[in-house]
């Protein structure tokens, strides 16, 4: 996690898919995780907040047996929110959200300073860098553990990552890779069950975790493979020698299993989970390829005469597959990559045959100009977020990075309101009018 997207993630719905009933849900979701950090941990923790933490919370919801309004509270009003007031989520599942999120923040942080990346090279930044990371490691792993939660096997698995890149060369399966990431998501999932009070939940929970940290891990690898080969970093695709088709179709595999897992689970409400871990996923998993410049075909189902375009009430669920990409039919392409003087070994970040780079492949970005540092371009993020310039604008430049990025909700692709909801028969609202607890 880069400084100023630790409020991302690969689940990123936008507000033209979700109903009005399911945006303020997750909304909730998303002040209740911020807001427990900042109880538990303090103000600057709010910045481990992600899209991607508060599917803890959400699993927790869906399951109890208790109504939605017992778990939740008035918050006051908040920059974000337009100064607005909100009904927020609290209790274990928003506590044990955020704990997992502080615990990955710091992990993510200690690797950031170990490799030395952007600012952390300065020896002043990553001294303080790192006490933060400590700190933050301390507050998580003592708040999971007061909801029951031990962040061991989190923690174990992450400091394993190092070894396991260390093996990884072409030849060797990309998902050795995201073993540990698998781990520790999986853990997280199953212990929603816990709190629920739904332990026969627990092993299929786990296993959607799992997929969700592999995919994670994966789309992660795919939206930065054009800067880590330019800048000649680590990538787990390009040390392996994955393909663009082999880590699409891992992808998909992922998104399947996770649909499967999800089915054997015993929700009281799974709209907002069904709506995050199903659809959400498939639009993360176009949105990180056409980044990279893979288009994606997807069929889209809508109501009336598109319901034979692959609605699973009414037929198949269409198979998104990468565009073809005839050889040398990409768009503006450049020259291949410089190459160093001595011949670099198959799936290098310079190897001019790999297969996420020309000849036949997507041009990669310029190197992007340098951004301000932690503290200014903190500030910054805060300005654009209480103005809603990152979500709302064209286009605005990246604090940390300096690059230039889309808001989120600029020219959304979301077709007409039914578009990308495979469950919705003949209303306009998934989760409204119907329960979304189809095969799809």
């Amino acid at each position: 996690m880069k400084w100023g997207e630790g409020l991302f993630g690969i689940i990123r719905p936008c507000r033209h898919r979700l109903s009005e009933k399911l945006q303020s849900e997750w909304m909730a979701h998303l002040c209740g995780m911020c807001l427990a950090l900042r109880d538990d941990h303090g103000q600057a923790a709010r910045v481990a907040t992600n899209y991607d933490g508060l599917i803890i919370s959400v699993l927790v919801e869906a399951q109890s047996a208790r109504p939605t309004s017992d778990g939740r509270r008035k918050a006051g009003p908040c920059p974000l929110r337009a100064m607005r007031r909100a009904d927020v989520a609290m209790g274990e599942g928003a506590r044990l959200a955020g704990a997992v999120s502080l615990v990955l923040a710091s992990a993510k942080m200690r690797d950031h300073i170990d490799d030395g990346d952007g600012v952390y090279k300065r020896r002043a930044v990553a001294g303080g860098a790192r006490r933060v990371a400590e700190r933050w490691a301390r507050q998580g792993a003592d708040a999971a553990l007061e909801v029951g939660f031990d962040t061991a096997v989190m923690v174990e698995a992450v400091d394993r990552q190092v070894e396991v890149e260390a093996l990884a060369g072409p030849g060797v399966s990309v998902l050795t890779v995201t073993e540990p990431t698998e781990t520790a998501t999986g853990a997280a999932f199953a212990h929603t069950a816990v709190l629920a009070e739904r332990p026969d939940n627990a092993e299929s929970l786990a296993e959607a975790g799992r997929l969700f940290g592999r995919l994670a891990h994966l789309l992660d690898a795919v939206e930065d493979i054009h800067a880590d080969r330019a800048a000649g970093a680590w990538n787990p695709l390009l040390a392996t020698g994955t393909g663009p088709d082999e880590a699409h179709r891992l992808c998909r595999d992922a998104a399947t299993g996770i649909r499967l897992a999800l089915a054997e689970v015993e929700f009281v409400d799974g709209v907002l989970v069904h709506r995050l871990l199903v659809h959400e996923i498939d639009e993360a998993i176009d949105r990180s390829f056409r980044h990279a410049g893979f288009p994606v075909e997807s069929p889209s189902c809508s109501v009336g005469a598109k319901h034979g375009n692959g609605c699973a009430k009414h037929a198949e669920r269409p198979e998104r597959r990468l565009a073809a990409r005839p050889e040398g039919s990409w768009p503006n392409q450049q020259p291949p990559y410089p190459q160093p003087p001595n011949q670099q070994p198959p799936g290098s970040p310079y190897d001019p045959n790999s297969p996420w780079g020309p000849p036949g492949g997507p041009t990669p970005p310029p190197p992007p100009p340098g951004g301000h540092n932690v503290f200014v371009a903190c500030a910054i993020w805060a300005g654009l977020c209480c103005t809603c310039q990152w979500c709302c604008r064209e286009s605005f430049e990246d604090p940390c990075t300096g690059q230039q990025r889309q808001g989120c909700c600029h020219k959304c692709d979301c077709g007409d309101c039914c578009d990308g909801c495979d469950c919705c028969g003949n209303c306009c609202e998934c989760g409204e009018c119907c329960s979304c607890d189809c095969s799809c």
